[in-house]
């Protein structure tokens, strides 16, 4: 049997301040927002979790308690990290008591500029500037430090802000929502353009993609060519070449499989080049770090390395004493 929503509460009188225990108990629950994640509802199951003990503090009326639980499950779907945004802003309306179709239509305006602005905050500035930085330790030191100063930066900066909006949001009530909308166009696109900086700062940095292929006769590196005209180009036309298959409505998961074809295919037939310190049988350097499985094309034989002045003298040093076994006579120069 279904269950009719009323569109006011029977217990109409403000309830006592949430105290901060409370608050900050719902800013831990809100880490389980998406928990519960279904296509129907979305968040919502999460969400009502999250609020829960608010909800109980401020409705002793059980009926009251139940129809708010009840709205609370409608249809959600808001940034994990910017939620408790929400939660204050409801939880002041619950507080006073609004009618539910007051709060169910804020639940819905409040959550849905925070999808686009919580992207562009932590997926397209946060991460890139924090992950870059801490990568490049790794990568340069060898330690497991940049991981887990990663971690350490990351969660900090969200549970600070989880905690810095449940209060605000709580305090400032329907306020915020004003706020909010009359400025998410603004903050989203200062912090997109951040975040697009830094990608494409990442891009030039970390891509490392190159080709492999050497014209001979005489030998033509094809890449140096390429670097040429500008460095970093193969990593900018993959980039660029994603964007716009995105833009005509590619998933990510089908990039990511295109990238993955392309790579082993590429590899396969000696296209791509690759730095994996490999050696032939006879300890020399194989040009681009592997053997294709097909190779259409011959890449000259690495130059011997440059020996240094003492192995000069030894190398010269032995075909004198070997003419010296054999009856001649050279004498070296001081």
């Amino acid at each position: 049997m279904a269950y009719n929503i009323p569109e006011k509460y029977q217990d109409l009188t403000p309830a006592a301040q949430v105290d901060k225990k409370t608050l900050n108990k719902m800013e831990w629950m809100s880490c389980f927002l998406q928990a519960s994640f279904n296509y129907e509802r979305m968040q919502a199951c999460g969400w009502l979790w999250g609020i829960l003990p608010g909800l109980q503090k401020i409705h002793t009326n059980k009926e009251d308690l139940k129809a708010s639980m009840a709205h609370n499950l409608d249809f959600l779907n808001t940034h994990p990290f910017l939620v408790t945004f929400v939660m204050g802003i409801v939880l002041s309306l619950e507080q006073n008591k609004a009618d539910t179709q007051t709060i169910r239509s804020v639940r819905i305006s409040a959550a849905g500029p925070l999808g686009g602005i919580g992207d562009a905050l932590f997926w397209l500035t946060l991460v890139p500037i924090t992950a870059g930085i801490t990568a490049n330790m790794a990568l340069n030191n060898k330690s497991i430090i940049g991981a887990i100063l990663f971690l350490a930066i990351f969660n900090a900066v969200q549970f600070a802000i989880r905690y810095f909006l449940m209060h605000w949001s709580y305090n400032l009530g329907t306020k915020a929502v004003t706020m909010l909308t009359s400025n998410a166009k603004e903050f989203t696109r200062a912090a997109s353009i951040l975040g697009i900086f830094t990608v494409g700062a990442l891009i030039a940095n970390y891509g490392t993609t190159s080709l492999r292929i050497m014209i001979v006769d005489p030998a033509i590196n094809v890449q140096s060519l390429l670097d040429g005209i500008l460095p970093k180009l193969i990593p900018l036309l993959i980039t660029v070449g994603l964007y716009f298959l995105i833009k005509k409505g590619w998933t990510p998961i089908k990039c990511i499989i295109l990238i993955l074809i392309t790579g082993i295919i590429g590899c396969a037939f000696g296209i791509f080049a690759g730095d994996s310190k490999a050696i032939d049988a006879d300890g020399h350097p194989i040009p681009g770090g592997y053997n294709p499985l097909v190779q259409w094309y011959d890449y000259p034989a690495p130059a011997a390395p440059e020996k240094t002045g003492q192995q000069a003298w030894d190398a010269l040093q032995n075909v004198v004493d070997q003419l010296a076994k054999e009856g001649t006579t050279v004498t070296m120069p001081e």
